[in-house]
């Protein structure tokens, strides 16, 4: 058997789709591996060992909704876990969405590395934990604890996450972890924060703000300690890092009537996010700061336009 090592990273351009072959596929919970939920898993096929991200998507989004932006991260040299965290066709909430957040984590130690292509190994010291809208608040609450895990966390990024649709007691499903105090968060990973300027606005007279202001991005980055960086997309909203076609009506609707969306290409959104994950993560797990500082320098060379980019040590 040849010997894996580390996965060597081709491209330098963190924003274009990379040089690692991947595929992906799907596992229900009838597998042999028993999964606790319906995953997507990508994966490279080129023999090296990865990192692993465990993905997880918004309110009633199906993991399949985020193909295109999942597949630029895999590209670099990522293995994603993204479960479906729906129960009989609906989405999960509360303690038992946490629940089973949980579990996939835990799934990972004996179910994964079966499945990968071979010689393409799992790193599993240290898993990354990424979330979309409410799936965010979802990553906060696994790294804070609120699932019991066994395996150690390495990053966390949000991306335009979502505490509750307003502050409406109401609206909240449990765990509350936004407190309202800046850098409250018992946090121990370096996190990252990816907002959108026009998630806070309404799409129309019917619905509400889909990342309502004092529950959105800006809180979960005020309350993060340090290390943590900081980045928004003012022209863009809180669906456009989704596939340019989510099939069905639901898709329709919630791609394109739920939220308030941007006038510019989601493939610069995507590309945009993808990079910005990708850059972070090579510089907190590798200690590569190469595209990470160049980013922070000059934030004009990512595809959208970014504003209110900072990076906070200490």
């Amino acid at each position: 058997m040849a010997k894996i090592g580390e996965a060597k990273v081709v491209t330098t351009d963190v924003f274009e789709m990379g040089s690692i072959p991947w595929k992906s596929f799907n596992l229900d919970t009838s597998a042999p591996s028993s999964p606790p939920t319906t995953l997507l898993i990508f994966t490279p096929t080129v023999p090296a060992a990865y990192t692993v991200i465990v993905f997880y998507h918004g309110f009633f989004i199906p993991p399949s909704y985020y193909t295109q932006l999942l597949s630029r991260i895999v590209s670099h040299g990522f293995i994603v876990v993204a479960p479906q965290l729906f129960w009989n066709g609906l989405p999960m909430f509360g303690s038992d969405e946490i629940k089973y957040a949980g579990e996939v984590v835990d799934w990972l130690v004996n179910g994964l590395q079966p499945l990968l292509p071979e010689n393409v190994e799992a790193k599993l010291e240290k898993v990354v934990l990424l979330g979309h809208s409410k799936g965010g608040k979802t990553a906060f609450s696994v790294a804070l604890g609120y699932a019991k895990t066994t395996l150690k966390f390495s990053a966390l990024i949000g991306i335009d996450p979502v505490g509750r649709l307003s502050k409406c007691k109401a609206t909240e499903s449990p765990p509350k972890i936004l407190t309202g105090v800046p850098r409250s968060l018992n946090l121990n990973v370096p996190v990252a924060v990816i907002g959108t300027g026009l998630g806070p606005e309404k799409a129309n007279i019917l619905f509400p703000p889909c990342a309502p202001d004092g529950e959105n991005h800006v809180e979960f980055f005020n309350e993060s300690k340090p290390p943590k960086a900081n980045f928004v997309a003012p022209n863009y909203g809180h669906m456009d890092m989704l596939d340019d076609v989510t099939p069905g009506i639901f898709g329709t609707v919630l791609a394109k009537c739920l939220c308030k969306n941007g006038k510019g290409p989601k493939k610069l959104m995507r590309e945009t996010v993808a990079g910005l994950v990708v850059a972070f993560l090579r510089a907190q797990l590798d200690g590569d700061y190469k595209d990470f500082d160049a980013i922070l320098e000059n934030p004009g060379i990512a595809p959208a336009k970014l504003d209110d980019v900072e990076y906070i040590t200490a």
